[in-house]
């Protein structure tokens, strides 16, 4: 199965399962840009499936209103620029309702969108902003990287009764992957250790941890024994098993294609000094995208977004082996 199957897939078991999910966004009949809601229309038809204008403000707007009169609705932002359109509703209104009404009002809605790099898709359709959203309180955030918690992670989100932010790197909507039977559910807040290692830890998330997949394995070519981690969920953060390897191996980097400079990564590496400074037997190093807009051109676009190679070099760093 498809990383856009499985979500499919989670929508349609939710769909089935309660009747208060709705999903609604731009040109979604049809079943969306990558196909995320395709033949949902057909068997939960306009009332449950709803096209709306092209306005992120008013999808954004109708979707809060429907989460806190009694619906648990999926809003498409298509692109995740396009949630700068929206950002008063996301941050005013969705991200502060529980805090502002005392608990007495929550926003069980998910905002799905696209970020990331694909086939030069250029500055407004290629960036990764997920460090506006681990920002705000009140907003949770995840980011998969394989169908299993695709499906998973959406199951969970649409189950929530707070806002989350539901991010799908392009690059990797096409990935097949096997995923289990029933009805799987990934919590939010667990990260998961895809590898385990002795020499450093590489924590990650999303698209690049199918780069840090691969830079492990040419690190152990080269004897390097790496543990990789796979965060899944920004906000809550699961903190705990990152540390954990951390404290064992004494080197860490963390890898996102998001901009390095004010980036997730400067959090979770904030987090592990503040907590583990006397197990590290180096600094921690992050990797992330050079601070420029996203090029077209295919060598400038490689030139500002890390992948593989910058992972494998990060790692001889921390093992001062350059």
């Amino acid at each position: 199965m498809s990383f856009g199957q499985a979500t499919v897939d989670a929508m349609r078991s939710a769909m089935r399962e309660d009747d208060r999910v709705v999903v609604l966004g731009e040109d979604i009949s049809w079943g969306g840009n990558f196909g995320q809601f395709r033949g949902l229309l057909d068997e939960f038809g306009p009332d449950r499936v709803i096209d709306m204008p092209i306005s992120e403000a008013i999808i954004m707007a109708v979707g809060v209103g429907a989460a806190v009169t009694g619906l648990r609705p999926v809003a498409s932002m298509s692109f995740v620029e396009f949630t700068l359109g929206a950002m008063d509703e996301i941050v005013n209104q969705a991200a502060k309702f529980r805090y502002m009404f005392g608990g007495q009002v929550s926003v069980p809605l998910v905002l799905r969108a696209s970020d990331g790099v694909l086939r030069s898709s250029a500055g407004q359709h290629s960036s990764s902003l997920e460090g506006l959203f681990t920002h705000l309180p009140g907003l949770k955030v995840v980011a998969p990287s394989n169908p299993a918690d695709a499906r998973g992670l959406l199951r969970a989100a649409i189950a929530d009764d707070d806002p989350v932010v539901y991010l799908e790197n392009k690059r990797i909507t096409a990935k097949r992957g096997p995923v289990p039977a029933g009805d799987h559910v990934v919590p939010l807040g667990s990260a998961a250790v895809r590898r385990t290692g002795a020499d450093l830890t590489i924590v990650t998330y999303s698209v690049m941890t199918l780069h840090a997949e691969k830079a492990c394995a040419r690190l152990a070519e080269m004897g390097i024994d790496a543990e990789l981690i796979e965060l899944r969920s920004l906000v809550p953060l699961d903190l705990d098993t990152v540390l954990s390897s951390v404290v064992r191996t004494g080197r860490v980097v963390v890898a996102h294609e998001a901009w390095e400079f004010g980036g997730f990564g400067a959090e979770v590496v904030a987090a592990i000094t503040g907590q583990a400074f006397d197990r590290l037997r180096a600094a921690p190093v992050r990797v992330g995208a050079a601070q420029a807009p996203i090029p077209f051109s295919p060598p400038l676009e490689r030139a500002v977004v890390p992948g593989e190679d910058e992972i494998v070099a990060a790692a001889r760093e921390v093992m001062g082996l350059c």
